[in-house]
């Protein structure tokens, strides 16, 4: 994961509480892990507050990033659905301040459940 290149691997979700434990830590009072989505690497978690990028760095993996990208400072995004060909959909977050941030998700993302998410989370 790439915030200055503002482009993620192709994430896809998971069950398991492997990244959920990463970012616990980091977790306000009450703070809630909503979705996971993992890539080879480095995976993305939708709290109820902020979504938290985890880009695992150097051979052994050992050395992490953590990105925090508060809700309340998305201005706008936009989801594109898989196609024929196209087994991919993908989430593009405009931070202010940041730019545009993409996800690329594979299938079996919840497209919907995503879009539900930031709407609770950017039209308070």
């Amino acid at each position: 994961m790439d915030l200055e290149n503002r482009a993620f691997l192709k994430l896809r979700p998971v069950q398991d509480g492997k990244l959920a434990q990463l970012v616990q830590p980091m977790l306000l009072p009450q703070e809630q892990v909503l979705q996971q989505y993992q890539g080879i690497r480095d995976g993305v978690v939708f709290t109820d507050r902020r979504l938290i990028a985890v880009n695992t760095q150097g051979v052994t993996g050992k050395k992490k990033m953590y990105a925090v990208l508060p809700y309340t400072r998305i201005q706008a995004y936009a989801v594109e659905s898989a196609g024929v060909l196209d087994f991919d959909s993908e989430m593009q977050l405009w931070f202010s301040g940041l730019g545009c941030v993409t996800l690329e998700l594979l299938a079996g993302a919840d497209l919907f459940a995503l879009s539900r998410l930031m709407d609770q989370a950017i039209l308070r």
